[in-house]
């Protein structure tokens, strides 16, 4: 697996402005070479999004980091509920404290999961439920990071992805993929619903945002407009 991955370090043009930098870590855990990240702020306030370490050597990798570099986990989301992101939901929760955040259409995805989990080796038991249900639109801080949450169903009905305008990041989950878009043949995909939501949500987004997704290298806005053949 690729656990080795970069740290980013994204600054604006004012980076006395804690709300115009943000950090950024990603991990791919689990058979499903799934990509966990890590955010936070200059003050240390770190959310974790799509944890889907799933056995005791990924979730220490994921601890390590967070302790040795001095954060605070302070949110726990989900950008949709698929077995793959939802693997260390439970660990974390439980290790420092936190509240379940996803959208509540994915409650059922959500949910689902312990049905068909060991059928891919994984025996999760009860999901942990969500503490808050998030809205597209709505600006969801972690410590000075506003996050603005945009609403793009078709991968799973309640997918969403996080915003950064101030650096022009966006953590795309499932919907967008390098050169791709999310799998629509789960329950509750729906391809026509994903493609204008791709469209209206992300494609118009500014060129130069980075979409860092689900699985695979990132990408960005401009380079899928061009290039992406699910988007033409």
């Amino acid at each position: 697996m690729l656990k080795d991955l970069q740290v980013f370090k994204i600054l604006k043009v004012f980076p006395k402005l804690s709300s115009r930098s943000m950090n950024l870590k990603k991990f791919t855990f689990n058979p499903f070479q799934e990509n966990t990240y890590v955010l936070w702020d200059d003050a240390k306030n770190c959310a974790i999004i799509d944890p889907g370490c799933s056995d005791v050597h990924e979730r220490n990798e994921l601890v390590e980091f967070i302790e040795d570099q001095g954060l605070k986990p302070v949110k726990l989301l989900n950008t949709h509920c698929h077995i793959d992101h939802v693997l260390g939901n439970k660990f974390l929760a439980e290790k420092y404290k936190l509240g379940l955040e996803i959208h509540k259409l994915d409650l059922p995805v959500l949910n689902a999961v312990p049905s068909y989990g060991t059928n891919f080796g994984f025996d999760t038991g009860p999901m942990v439920q969500p503490s808050v249900f998030l809205e597209e639109g709505e600006t969801l801080h972690v410590g000075s990071i506003a996050l603005k949450i945009l609403f793009v169903p078709g991968h799973s009905p309640g997918s969403i992805c996080f915003y950064h305008v101030a650096t022009k990041q966006v953590i795309s989950g499932d919907a967008l993929f390098y050169g791709s878009i999310g799998r629509t043949d789960l329950p509750g995909g729906n391809h026509a619903q994903l493609i204008a939501a791709i469209k209206s949500e992300l494609l118009t987004l500014p060129e130069d945002v980075q979409v860092h997704s689900g699985h695979g290298p990132s990408t960005n806005i401009g380079f899928e407009k061009a290039n992406n053949p699910f988007l033409r």
